[in-house]
């Protein structure tokens, strides 16, 4: 197995994972991001105020995107199954 298809299979896996996580943390960082801006304006300080709504968006579009996170996972660990020989030899 040379460098370039370890630094490739690298890549890839590292692009999945950004590809796999993004839509929730896309979603907290959003859900975030409102409910600080109303507890400046109410002014509000209590921190754990914003776990509650977080959770359920990230639980949400976690159902959500589950089908394609899946999708992704399979396509990716199936074509690396199938590289398998090319990385032994």
């Amino acid at each position: 197995m040379s460098h370039a298809q370890i630094v490739d299979l690298a890549r890839n896996a590292i692009l999945l994972a950004l590809l796999v996580s993004a839509p929730m943390l896309a979603v907290s960082l959003g859900i975030g991001l409102a409910v600080s801006i109303f507890q400046s304006v109410t002014q509000i300080q209590e921190q754990t105020l914003a776990f509650l709504p977080k959770l359920v968006g990230v639980s949400a579009i976690f159902l959500v995107a589950l089908p394609w996170m899946v999708q992704l996972l399979v396509k990716f660990t199936t074509e690396l199954f199938r590289g398998l020989p090319t990385f032994a030899a």
